[in-house]
């Protein structure tokens, strides 16, 4: 017995002794030595099972092959070892020397003791050197002699340590997990705070060496939380941030927010969360409320999504708590390290989805004037057209908006925001962020509704200076943290352009007016925005001014103003000038100055047509166009109820016949185009609109015209049917006449004498009008100026006195061609003289008996054509008021000469007259009716030619 246990003994001694002999072969460079001796030391170990030694002698072995097998090393450039400044026990650091544990051999070292650095041949001679498989086995089973003994933890991990760098050269890095695996489980007893924290941060290394980031950061963060573990009695906080920071990569973070602003999230939520939890709690605890402040904006930024509605309330709270100290900027915070934190604006508190450059009202919209050259022909280039400068301008226009901004002007911005939060969300000292002219923007403040939905917001500002401004984002105040938010860096967004350019400034002008505001919103057909509506209600005829104040509520000064008209399409016929207006003396004020007032008056005429087809007296004796007959002695009224109960009950509504109350309706755009300051001297103006509703009322209507002759062939009586289709009484008058007084609803004929008229026909418009003319039209308008003619003759005025209104009344509408006609003059003017006195009135040519009277017939030719000859007889009568004449005059007077008179031709606007003479006998009243013999020549002009006045005469005593 006691002779195997000296052999058994005597064994051991030597294996060991072998074991150390490899090591100090290895240390000095000699691994072919090393390798022999390692091998002998393992087959004397195993022998006689010194497991703790042959585990140390297969580590070894190990350590010689991984030499000539990877003469680089396996501890990176560094080639230092994190656990050198660790202390291991005194045993174990005896036993198992820091060289032996990882040796690093230089290549130049290994060629001064005689090792060629090609250590492709070397290997193929060493005999005794492991193939990587066999390291990696080796290894295995020296690790598991290692955990034969408990206070070998230190050894085994070491080993696993070192299996693991081999493998993650190897690439194989599903077997170094489970080394890694094994040395998680490794118990090191009596290990200090210090140790724990470098044992997992190796582990944490070794673990972003083979690959496994996630779990790198984890072990990371197990390192980072024993830094700050209770049993410490001064928990090491800034280690602990600086570990957690070091994490972020592993678990997909990055503490740049653009990193989140595209794609889909990457790694897992809730581990995210809870790791930015632990940043803002060891930053504050670090006493860094700006750090504490940037984290948790981070947090609510790229994690909102995932945040339940009682964590977002949390977190915003918290966030609030903090900002009252220390508020929330944009500057990049850089830590002592060197890492800096980039700015987290919040862009999603709340969300913008589209953003929109909006144009100025269109009162205030800038307009280009037009130019000989046209505004797309570039003046730079001496090319009506250039391709080059053609696709530039092409570029440009994708980018800058087609409206302008002026300076001075607040310009408007619209953003449609959502608030993802479950509660209401208030947003302060929101403004515009841009670039390219000075700009002063002008903050607003919101409170959106818990998950409002998209919500417009408009942001506004004032360009201060000319040029071309971009919108580049916009700014926000949130829970206490100022946000600049670029358009660039948010997804999602929708925009038609952020380029506009800001021309010079331009006047404001505002407008007044003495009617009332319209509840009638106009419509245009060309699409123009009417900034003010006005409206009023007149009678047909009646005149109304429009007083409109002119302010110049800008900062230049208002140099020019131009004002036109545009009726709206109507189907109510006008006559005369709807609207008129003197601008001299308003112009004589300019240029008006930034807060001066200038006025100017606008005349309203609603005249439409007077006409009405309903006969609603009896009909007279005459048929409204007769002529002859006898003569009215004076004019006359008759007064008749109107016959209502004729009009027909079915008449459709508005119509011309049936409706004498409908309300006719009048629409017009008054344009002031305006300019002034440096904008003018750029070629801009300004243009604002006036929409004018006019409702028309009923006055008066004409029902029906003819004519009567008068006593005097250059005269006729007009006689008119007036109805009054006002609620009101109502006096109408013509020139000359006196007041006819009309109830409501009543109808009247009056009568006015008019001296007959001269028209002249309408020119021939000469040129392609006139050749190309519709003759149907030209006689329309041929009527419609001897109508107008008729009408300023007669100057027919109503008036109501009840309202102290009144207007015209105009006959342009309703005279018929046969009434315009008989109002004519004829075109042979016919003259008869007694005495030398045209007689052509109700006055009697007085004479003597027994003295010769002269009698002198005179036409006028007024035709373009020749007439005559022409043959008359003069035939004398007396009038017996009875009803009886008598013609047989022989004893009673006597033609001097011959009772028949001749005419030669005449030629046009000649003149022809032929004389005689009578002597009367007796006295009394006598009268002559001179008659045309009827020939060729008489028969060819129409009778209304030959209307001859009455003659007469009156014989007295002789004296």
């Amino acid at each position: 017995v006691l002779l195997g246990l000296k052999r058994h003994y005597k064994k051991r001694c030597q294996g060991r002794m072998r074991k150390h002999v490899g090591d100090l072969c290895l240390q000095a460079g000699m691994l072919q030595d090393s390798l022999v001796h390692y091998h002998m030391s393992v087959e004397l170990l195993r022998s006689v099972n010194d497991f703790l030694w042959l585990g140390a002698a297969l580590e070894g072995l190990c350590s010689a092959s991984v030499i000539y097998h990877y003469p680089g090393g396996t501890g990176g450039k560094a080639g230092s070892r994190r656990l050198q400044g660790s202390s291991l026990p005194a045993e174990a650091a005896n036993r198992h020397r820091p060289g032996a544990q990882e040796v690093l051999i230089d290549p130049g070292a290994l060629t001064t003791n005689g090792i060629n650095p090609d250590t492709s041949t070397e290997i193929g001679r060493a005999k005794n050197c492991l193939s990587p498989e066999d390291i990696i086995d080796k290894y295995k089973e020296a690790i598991s002699y290692y955990s034969k003994y408990k206070n070998a933890g230190v050894i085994e991990l070491e080993a696993c340590v070192k299996a693991v760098r081999v493998l993650a050269i190897q690439k194989r890095s599903m077997e170094a997990s489970e080394f890694l695996q094994n040395a998680v489980y490794i118990n090191l007893r009596q290990l200090s705070e210090e140790e724990k924290i470098q044992r997992y941060s190796i582990l944490s290394e070794l673990y972003e060496l083979i690959g496994f980031h996630r779990k790198s950061a984890f072990f990371k963060r197990v390192a980072a939380m024993q830094c700050v573990a209770p049993s410490i009695a001064e928990p090491g906080w800034r280690a602990c941030y600086k570990l957690l920071l070091e994490t972020l990569p592993g678990y997909s973070l990055s503490l740049d927010p653009k990193d989140f602003s595209k794609g889909t999230h990457r790694g897992w939520a809730a581990v995210q969360m809870r790791l930015l939890h632990e940043l803002v709690y060891a930053s504050r605890r670090m006493g860094n409320p700006a750090l504490s402040v940037r984290h948790l904006c981070f947090l609510l930024q790229t994690m909102l999504d995932f945040l339940s509605d009682q964590e977002k309330k949390d977190v915003t709270q918290s966030l609030e708590s903090y900002t009252s100290k220390c508020p929330g900027t944009m500057e990049p915070i850089t830590l002592p390290d060197g890492l800096t934190l980039p700015p987290v604006p919040f862009t999603k508190l709340p969300i913008v989805r589209c953003v929109k450059l909006l144009s100025l009202p269109t009162s205030l919209r800038p307009q280009k004037m037009k130019s000989l050259l046209g505004q797309s022909v570039s003046t730079k280039s001496p090319f009506i057209y250039s391709p080059i400068i053609a696709h530039n301008r092409g570029e440009e226009r994708s980018k800058k908006i087609d409206f302008q901004w002026v300076q001075g002007d607040v310009c408007e911005v619209q953003l449609m925001v959502y608030n993802p939060m479950p509660f209401e969300l208030r947003v302060e000292n929101m403004g515009l962020l841009t670039s390219g002219v000075e700009f002063e923007s002008l903050p607003a403040a919101l409170s959106l509704p818990a998950e409002s939905g998209l919500y417009p917001v408009t942001l506004v500002g004032v360009p201060q200076t000319t040029g071309t401004i971009t919108v580049n984002g916009y700014r926000t105040t949130v829970f206490g943290v100022f946000s600049d938010c670029l358009l660039d860096n948010l997804p999602g967004i929708k925009t038609s352009g952020s380029t506009v350019e800001v021309i010079p400034a331009l006047p404001r002008l505002q407008i007044s007016t003495s009617l009332p505001r319209s509840a009638h919103s106009l419509q245009p057909s060309s699409g123009d925005e009417i900034s003010t509506n006005v409206s009023v209600q007149l009678y047909n005829g009646e005149t109304q001014p429009l007083i409109i104040t002119l302010e110049n509520i800008g900062t230049e000064p208002l140099e020019k103003l131009e004002v036109t008209s545009k009726i709206l399409t109507t189907k109510e016929k006008l006559y005369g000038d709807f609207l008129s207006w003197k601008l001299e003396e308003t112009l004589a004020q300019f240029p008006l100055q930034p807060g001066k007032v200038a006025t100017f008056t606008i005349s309203i005429k609603a005249k439409l047509d007077f006409s009405c087809q309903e006969n609603l007296l009896q009909d007279l004796s005459d048929d409204g166009s007769s002529v002859s007959g006898f003569p009215l002695s004076s004019p006359f009224r008759q007064v008749v109820r109107p016959r209502m109960e004729s009009r027909p009950s079915n008449a459709p509504e508005g119509s011309k016949t049936g409706d004498l109350s409908h309300l006719k309706t009048l629409e017009a755009i008054l344009n002031f185009k305006y300019s002034g300051g440096p904008g003018h001297a750029e070629g801009y103006y300004r243009s604002l609109s006036l929409g004018l509703h006019v409702e028309v009322e009923p006055s008066v209507f004409f029902t029906r015209v003819s004519t009567l002759p008068a006593t005097s062939t250059r005269q006729c009586h007009l006689l008119l049917d007036v109805f009054n289709s006002t609620e009101h009484e109502l006096t109408i008058s013509a020139r000359n006449n006196e007041e006819l007084t009309l109830h409501a609803g009543e109808c009247q004929r009056m009568a006015i004498q008019v001296d007959k008229f001269n028209f002249e026909s309408v020119p021939e418009c000469p040129g392609e009008k006139g050749q190309f003319a519709n003759p149907k039209q030209l006689e329309e308008e041929r009527q419609e100026a001897r109508g107008l003619e008729v009408n300023s003759r007669l100057d027919i005025r109503w008036r109501i006195p009840s309202l102290t209104r009144s207007g015209e009344a105009s006959v342009e509408g309703v005279l018929s061609q046969l009434v315009l006609e008989h109002l004519q003059l004829a075109p042979l003017q016919w003259d008869v003289l007694v005495d030398g006195q045209p007689c052509d009135c109700e006055k009697a040519a007085a004479c003597r008996v027994g003295d010769p009277v002269s009698l002198e017939v005179r036409l006028t030719n007024r035709s373009p054509h020749s007439v005559g000859p022409f043959a008359l007889t003069v035939l004398p009568f007396q009038d017996h008021q009875n009803g009886v004449h008598d013609r047989e005059l022989q004893h009673t007077l006597s033609f001097v000469g011959s009772g028949t008179f001749y005419l030669d031709a005449v030629q046009p606007s000649g003149q022809a007259s032929c004389l005689g003479a009578l002597l009367f006998l007796y006295t009394g009243d006598f009268f002559l009716h001179i008659r045309f013999h009827e020939d060729s020549k008489s028969k060819e002009l129409p009778p209304s030619w030959f209307c001859l006045p009455s003659v007469h005469v009156r014989a007295l005593e002789a004296a």
